[in-house]
Protein backbone atom coordinates (compact mmCIF):
# COMPACT_ATOMS: atom_id res chain seq x y z
CA UNK A 1 0.00 0.00 0.00
CA UNK A 2 1.06 3.57 -0.61
CA UNK A 3 2.17 5.61 2.40
CA UNK A 4 -0.68 7.46 4.07
CA UNK A 5 -3.37 5.16 2.66
CA UNK A 6 -5.56 2.53 4.28
CA UNK A 7 -7.69 -0.35 3.12
CA UNK A 8 -11.17 -1.47 4.17
CA UNK A 9 -11.80 -5.16 3.46
CA UNK A 10 -14.89 -7.33 3.73
CA UNK A 11 -15.83 -10.85 2.78
CA UNK A 12 -18.99 -12.90 2.67
CA UNK A 13 -18.72 -16.55 3.67
CA UNK A 14 -20.73 -17.73 0.66
CA UNK A 15 -21.86 -16.33 -2.66
CA UNK A 16 -20.77 -18.56 -5.51
CA UNK A 17 -20.95 -21.49 -3.11
CA UNK A 18 -24.72 -20.99 -2.72
CA UNK A 19 -25.28 -20.93 -6.47
CA UNK A 20 -23.06 -24.01 -6.83
CA UNK A 21 -25.07 -25.79 -4.14
CA UNK A 22 -28.32 -25.06 -5.98
CA UNK A 23 -26.83 -26.19 -9.29
CA UNK A 24 -25.69 -29.48 -7.76
CA UNK A 25 -28.97 -29.94 -5.89
CA UNK A 26 -31.16 -29.41 -8.95
CA UNK A 27 -28.87 -30.91 -11.58
CA UNK A 28 -29.49 -27.88 -13.80
CA UNK A 29 -26.78 -25.89 -15.56
CA UNK A 30 -25.92 -22.35 -14.53
CA UNK A 31 -27.26 -21.07 -17.84
CA UNK A 32 -30.63 -22.80 -17.33
CA UNK A 33 -30.91 -21.53 -13.75
CA UNK A 34 -29.98 -18.01 -14.84
CA UNK A 35 -32.62 -18.02 -17.60
CA UNK A 36 -35.28 -19.31 -15.20
CA UNK A 37 -34.32 -16.76 -12.54
CA UNK A 38 -34.45 -13.93 -15.09
CA UNK A 39 -37.98 -14.97 -16.04
CA UNK A 40 -39.14 -14.84 -12.42
CA UNK A 41 -38.52 -11.14 -11.80
CA UNK A 42 -37.66 -9.07 -8.75
CA UNK A 43 -38.41 -10.58 -5.37
CA UNK A 44 -38.65 -14.14 -6.71
CA UNK A 45 -42.44 -14.03 -6.34
CA UNK A 46 -42.32 -13.71 -2.58
CA UNK A 47 -39.11 -15.56 -1.67
CA UNK A 48 -36.41 -14.12 0.54
CA UNK A 49 -33.14 -15.84 1.40
CA UNK A 50 -30.36 -15.34 3.94
CA UNK A 51 -27.20 -16.64 2.21
CA UNK A 52 -25.44 -17.62 5.44
CA UNK A 53 -24.95 -21.25 4.44
CA UNK A 54 -21.49 -21.33 6.05
CA UNK A 55 -22.06 -18.76 8.78
CA UNK A 56 -21.25 -15.17 7.89
CA UNK A 57 -18.11 -13.13 7.96
CA UNK A 58 -18.53 -9.38 7.56
CA UNK A 59 -20.40 -7.48 8.76
CA UNK A 60 -22.14 -10.00 11.07
CA UNK A 61 -19.10 -11.95 12.30
CA UNK A 62 -21.44 -14.82 13.14
CA UNK A 63 -20.14 -18.36 12.46
CA UNK A 64 -23.47 -19.76 13.67
CA UNK A 65 -25.62 -17.81 11.22
CA UNK A 66 -27.47 -20.18 8.91
CA UNK A 67 -29.05 -20.14 5.48
CA UNK A 68 -32.74 -19.34 5.51
CA UNK A 69 -35.46 -19.32 2.85
CA UNK A 70 -38.79 -17.78 3.77
CA UNK A 71 -41.98 -17.46 1.74
CA UNK A 72 -41.92 -20.87 0.04
CA UNK A 73 -45.11 -22.12 -1.56
CA UNK A 74 -45.89 -25.04 -3.85
CA UNK A 75 -45.74 -22.78 -6.90
CA UNK A 76 -42.06 -21.96 -6.37
CA UNK A 77 -39.44 -23.82 -8.38
CA UNK A 78 -35.70 -23.86 -8.86
CA UNK A 79 -35.70 -20.59 -10.81
CA UNK A 80 -37.32 -18.82 -7.87
CA UNK A 81 -34.74 -20.26 -5.47
CA UNK A 82 -31.89 -19.28 -7.75
CA UNK A 83 -33.24 -15.75 -8.10
CA UNK A 84 -33.60 -15.51 -4.32
CA UNK A 85 -29.98 -16.64 -3.91
CA UNK A 86 -28.70 -14.01 -6.35
CA UNK A 87 -30.73 -11.31 -4.63
CA UNK A 88 -29.57 -12.49 -1.19
CA UNK A 89 -25.92 -12.11 -2.10
CA UNK A 90 -26.66 -8.66 -3.54
CA UNK A 91 -28.27 -7.69 -0.22
CA UNK A 92 -25.13 -9.00 1.50
CA UNK A 93 -22.98 -6.75 -0.69
CA UNK A 94 -25.19 -3.79 0.21
CA UNK A 95 -24.88 -4.62 3.92
CA UNK A 96 -21.08 -4.74 3.62
CA UNK A 97 -20.87 -1.48 1.69
CA UNK A 98 -23.07 0.26 4.26
CA UNK A 99 -20.73 -0.96 7.02
CA UNK A 100 -17.72 0.29 5.04
CA UNK A 101 -19.30 3.69 4.52
CA UNK A 102 -20.06 3.97 8.23
CA UNK A 103 -16.33 3.33 8.82
CA UNK A 104 -15.36 6.14 6.48
CA UNK A 105 -15.15 4.41 3.10
CA UNK A 106 -16.54 6.19 0.07
CA UNK A 107 -17.26 3.37 -2.41
CA UNK A 108 -16.91 5.73 -5.36
CA UNK A 109 -16.27 3.03 -7.96
CA UNK A 110 -17.49 -0.56 -8.04
CA UNK A 111 -15.66 -3.16 -10.12
CA UNK A 112 -17.23 -6.60 -10.61
CA UNK A 113 -14.97 -9.62 -11.16
CA UNK A 114 -15.22 -13.41 -10.93
CA UNK A 115 -17.72 -15.98 -12.10
CA UNK A 116 -20.72 -13.89 -11.08
CA UNK A 117 -20.09 -11.58 -14.02
CA UNK A 118 -21.09 -14.31 -16.49
CA UNK A 119 -24.60 -14.29 -17.88
CA UNK A 120 -25.39 -10.70 -16.94
CA UNK A 121 -28.22 -11.34 -14.47
CA UNK A 122 -26.25 -11.35 -11.22
CA UNK A 123 -24.42 -8.10 -11.96
CA UNK A 124 -27.70 -6.50 -13.00
CA UNK A 125 -29.33 -7.54 -9.72
CA UNK A 126 -26.38 -6.20 -7.70
CA UNK A 127 -26.50 -2.83 -9.47
CA UNK A 128 -30.27 -2.63 -8.97
CA UNK A 129 -30.01 -3.49 -5.25
CA UNK A 130 -27.16 -1.01 -4.70
CA UNK A 131 -28.52 1.58 -7.14
CA UNK A 132 -24.93 2.00 -8.30
CA UNK A 133 -23.17 1.33 -11.55
CA UNK A 134 -20.60 -1.47 -11.76
CA UNK A 135 -17.57 -1.52 -14.01
CA UNK A 136 -16.82 -4.81 -15.75
CA UNK A 137 -13.17 -5.05 -16.82
CA UNK A 138 -11.95 -6.99 -19.83
CA UNK A 139 -10.34 -9.64 -17.62
CA UNK A 140 -12.51 -10.70 -14.69
CA UNK A 141 -10.04 -12.97 -12.87
CA UNK A 142 -9.78 -10.36 -10.13
CA UNK A 143 -7.32 -11.83 -7.65
CA UNK A 144 -4.57 -12.59 -10.17
CA UNK A 145 -4.75 -9.19 -11.84
CA UNK A 146 -5.01 -7.41 -8.51
CA UNK A 147 -1.91 -9.18 -7.16
CA UNK A 148 0.01 -8.38 -10.32
CA UNK A 149 -1.06 -4.74 -10.18
CA UNK A 150 0.02 -4.33 -6.55
CA UNK A 151 3.37 -5.96 -7.29
CA UNK A 152 3.87 -3.71 -10.31
CA UNK A 153 2.99 -0.57 -8.36
CA UNK A 154 5.40 -1.58 -5.60
CA UNK A 155 8.14 -1.83 -8.24
CA UNK A 156 7.20 1.51 -9.78
CA UNK A 157 5.71 0.00 -12.94
CA UNK A 158 2.70 1.76 -14.47
CA UNK A 159 -0.54 -0.27 -14.61
CA UNK A 160 -2.24 2.07 -17.05
CA UNK A 161 -4.21 0.06 -19.61
CA UNK A 162 -3.57 -3.35 -18.00
CA UNK A 163 -7.24 -4.24 -17.72
CA UNK A 164 -9.46 -1.80 -19.61
CA UNK A 165 -13.17 -1.43 -18.94
CA UNK A 166 -15.28 -3.69 -21.13
CA UNK A 167 -18.74 -2.49 -20.07
CA UNK A 168 -20.68 -0.75 -17.31
CA UNK A 169 -23.80 -2.16 -15.65
CA UNK A 170 -26.16 0.70 -14.85
CA UNK A 171 -28.89 0.36 -12.20
CA UNK A 172 -32.59 0.50 -13.01
CA UNK A 173 -34.07 3.39 -10.99
CA UNK A 174 -37.43 1.61 -11.16
CA UNK A 175 -36.04 -1.17 -8.93
CA UNK A 176 -34.99 1.13 -6.09
CA UNK A 177 -38.17 1.15 -4.04
CA UNK A 178 -38.90 -2.57 -4.42
CA UNK A 179 -35.37 -3.67 -3.59
CA UNK A 180 -35.16 -1.09 -0.81
CA UNK A 181 -38.10 -2.72 0.96
CA UNK A 182 -36.80 -6.24 0.34
CA UNK A 183 -33.45 -5.21 1.81
CA UNK A 184 -35.20 -3.98 4.95
CA UNK A 185 -36.92 -7.37 5.24
CA UNK A 186 -33.57 -9.12 4.65
CA UNK A 187 -32.01 -7.22 7.55
CA UNK A 188 -35.03 -7.85 9.78
CA UNK A 189 -35.04 -11.57 8.95
CA UNK A 190 -31.59 -12.15 10.42
CA UNK A 191 -32.39 -10.16 13.56
CA UNK A 192 -35.67 -12.02 14.02
CA UNK A 193 -34.34 -15.54 13.48
CA UNK A 194 -30.70 -15.50 14.63
CA UNK A 195 -31.55 -17.04 18.02
CA UNK A 196 -33.20 -19.98 16.25
CA UNK A 197 -30.25 -20.37 13.88
CA UNK A 198 -27.83 -20.35 16.80
CA UNK A 199 -29.73 -23.04 18.67
CA UNK A 200 -29.94 -25.21 15.57
CA UNK A 201 -26.21 -24.70 14.91
CA UNK A 202 -25.55 -26.06 18.39
CA UNK A 203 -27.25 -29.32 17.45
Amino acid sequence: MSPGTYNLAAGMATSGAVTGWLRDLTGASYSSLTDEAAAVGRGAEGLLMLPYFAGERTPLFDPDARGTVIGLTLRHGRGHLYRAALEATAFGVRHNLEAMRSAGGSGKRLVAVGGGTKGGLWTRIVSDVLQQAQVLPTHTVGAAFGDAMLAAQACGVSCEGWNPVKSVVEPDPGAAEDYGRLYELYRDLYESTSHIAHELAGR
